[in-house]
């Protein structure tokens, strides 16, 4: 058996999934799906991704009507076109489903997500960091004699920039929100 030949350190992929997206036609799409906010629908809405083998990379949720009883669930997924389009008609099946989205082909769209980082270092290290972070923008939201915790918002590709130039500064750890979107325009 031929050895693996992969690069150490975090990646945006499953453990379990070492294929390139790319050779494959696999495509990367988030979805915004609005649910009933009752106990129970985020465990249907994942139990249907994980019963046929489908990959969740983000995963955010959270009530968006207070009065209506509803959240927003924002799935980031892989996958063939057909696979997409399966997952979506799947999702709209579902009772408690009101509205899927797929915001990467309805039209432009913005995503973000929060990170927070803690950053251990001293001396030249420590200040690497801190200058580092006024390049990302980002936020010191803790700071002790020993480290730092630095709160991050962008692209996800931002955040894991930031978590490759941090590793060597003294990462220790790390704390992802998932991706959080929304389509441009009036509608």
């Amino acid at each position: 058996m031929s050895e693996l030949k992969l690069k150490k350190g975090a990646s945006r992929k499953s453990a379990y999934d070492l294929r390139s997206y790319y050779k494959e036609g696999l495509e990367r799409h988030t979805l915004a799906v609005v649910v009933d906010n009752e106990a129970g629908v985020l465990a249907r809405v994942i139990g249907l991704f994980s019963g046929r083998g489908y990959n969740i990379e983000s995963l955010t949720v959270a009530e968006t009507d207070h009065e209506g009883h509803r959240s927003r669930i924002t799935v980031v997924t892989v996958g063939t076109g057909s696979v997409i389009e399966q997952i979506k008609a799947q999702l709209g099946r579902l009772v408690p489903v009101h509205d899927v989205h797929d915001l990467t082909v309805e039209g432009p769209s913005v995503e973000r997500e929060l990170a927070l980082f803690k950053v251990s270092g001293a001396g030249d290290k420590r200040i690497e960091a801190l200058r580092l972070a006024e390049i990302f923008r980002a936020n010191v939201v803790d700071s002790t004699l020993e480290s730092f915790v630095f709160e991050v918002t962008g692209t996800s590709e931002k955040i894991d920039a930031f978590a490759d130039l941090m590793q060597p500064l003294g990462l220790v750890e790390m704390a992802r929100t998932g991706v959080a979107a929304l389509s441009r325009g009036e509608d």
